[in-house]
């Protein structure tokens, strides 16, 4: 991910900003459940990387084979394929068949809906997308919608409508990225809308657009893209905050979790997961199961530490 990448990241300032008061106010409202009610889910952003065989995925692993791999060793995947091309209901149902009950594909909307109609007249591309991802069955986790940079306030009642025409049973998280939903005066009504009909909210942290980080929470889920700077010494402090925040979210009432890692040197990917499992299985006392790493190329950086 390109999105707020800079060239120094010991310059930034990662402290997270304290929660938004919806945040304690959907948590309050969630209830405090059990444990067994929590459903964490941590994964990486595609499957086909090849430089994973041999550590990830077994030595001669084929790329045909790349995803059964996959799923054995995470239990989420965060489905950008869907946002470039719209597959086959025989494809997606074979995907499912792949993975065990509790791993979640959660599905990026195409951008034909996101960034070409801009939510415009989109109806029809949007139930043809529903009608496709509910062939996941089981192992379809919420789904999330990226507004373009440009799609800004001023297109809030666009926004608003399309919204409220998505079925309640269709999980669905929101990321927006245009600056001026993010300024003091906010947006009160757009997040309204977006706790009114259950709908969650995206909070990507990248480098260079710590604005984005609202942590504002709509819906008792946490939906997290974590952009990563490759193994530079500011990632395991980010990870440290995240899952300490986290931790609190769930002994306030947070039921899910989808935290997705990116890396623009994906060979540091999988390190970075097993500790944000490690992480979380601390500060939420679960028992999640880091990667299992095959016999390591010394060239390669995939320990822990």
């Amino acid at each position: 991910m390109e999105f707020g990448k800079v060239q120094h990241p010991e310059q930034i300032n990662f402290q997270l900003p304290p929660d938004d008061p919806m945040t304690d106010e959907v948590l309050k409202g969630s209830g405090t459940g059990s444990k067994g009610d929590l459903r964490i889910h941590v994964g990486a952003t595609r499957w086909r990387i090849k430089e994973w065989v041999g550590t990830v995925y077994p030595k001669k692993t084929k790329e045909k084979d790349f995803l059964s791999q996959y799923v054995r060793q995470f239990n989420t995947i965060e489905l950008n394929a869907m946002w470039y091309n719209l597959q086959p209901k025989d494809v997606i149902e074979k995907w499912a068949a792949l993975a065990d009950r509790d791993f979640r594909y959660c599905p990026k909307f195409s951008n034909t809906i996101s960034h070409e109609l801009q939510l415009s007249n989109a109806e029809r591309d949007t139930d043809l997308f529903i009608d496709h991802m509910r062939h996941f069955g089981e192992t379809l986790g919420t789904s999330f919608l990226q507004l373009s940079d440009g799609f800004g306030p001023d297109r809030a009642a666009l926004l608003h409508n399309y919204l409220r025409r998505l079925p309640r049973d269709f999980r669905t998280c929101v990321e927006l990225r245009q600056e001026s939903w993010f300024a003091r005066t906010g947006h009160p009504a757009t997040w309204d809308i977006f706790r009114e009909k259950g709908i969650g909210t995206v909070i990507t942290d990248a480098s260079g657009r710590r604005d984005v980080i609202h942590m504002r929470l709509t819906a008792p889920v946490a939906f997290i893209r974590w952009v990563s700077n490759s193994g530079h010494p500011t990632d395991h402090p980010r990870i440290d905050a995240w899952a300490g925040r986290i931790g609190d979210w769930v002994k306030r009432g947070l039921r899910e979790v989808y935290f997705f890692v990116h890396s623009g040197d994906e060979t540091y990917t999988p390190s970075l997961i097993a500790y944000v499992i490690e992480q979380l299985n601390k500060t939420c006392g679960t028992s999640l199961k880091p990667p299992k790493m095959h016999q390591q190329d010394e060239t390669k950086p995939l320990t822990l530490f």
